[in-house]
């Protein structure tokens, strides 16, 4: 293989990577290990909760890339992520508000890094979220990460 060649094979494989950008996935029933490669005999770095929502950043057969909340980056098994939503507040006293305003009234407040599920996406950047403990409200997409 000529180098040119090479190159714009290289070129093709990263294109294609970054368009899966933002995808995101949740951890699902059991807590997922993230390692330094893809593979079980990697550096494991730590261990990320059930539930919690990871950026996919590249796909490498039954491994992912993924970002976490904080942007940290490292690869975990695709079989413990699931399709389901979820997302988490970025900012300190969150209001989930009864409808897609920023005049409607607050449902509840969340504190940072409170884990939400994603119900449904919105009109104009809303995205309506549900509390575990039931509660269900909107909140803005700048507001949130894993969306």
């Amino acid at each position: 293989m000529t180098f040119p060649r090479l190159i714009a094979g290289l070129s093709l494989m990263l294109a294609a990577a970054s368009s899966h950008a933002f995808d995101f996935k949740t951890v699902g029933a059991a807590p997922a290990v993230l390692y330094d490669a893809p593979s079980t005999k990697g550096g494991k770095l730590f261990v990320v909760p059930r539930g919690a929502p990871l950026e996919v950043v590249l796909a490498y057969g039954e491994w992912l890339k993924v970002r976490d909340v904080n942007g940290e980056m490292a690869w975990t098994e695709a079989k413990g992520l699931t399709a389901k939503r979820n997302v988490i507040s970025r900012v300190a006293n969150l209001k989930v508000r009864a409808t897609p305003d920023d005049a409607a009234a607050p449902v509840f407040t969340a504190d940072k890094g409170v884990l939400m599920e994603v119900t449904e996406v919105a009109a104009g950047g809303w995205i309506k979220v549900r509390h575990r403990d039931g509660l269900v409200g909107y909140v803005k997409n700048a507001e949130i990460w894993g969306i």
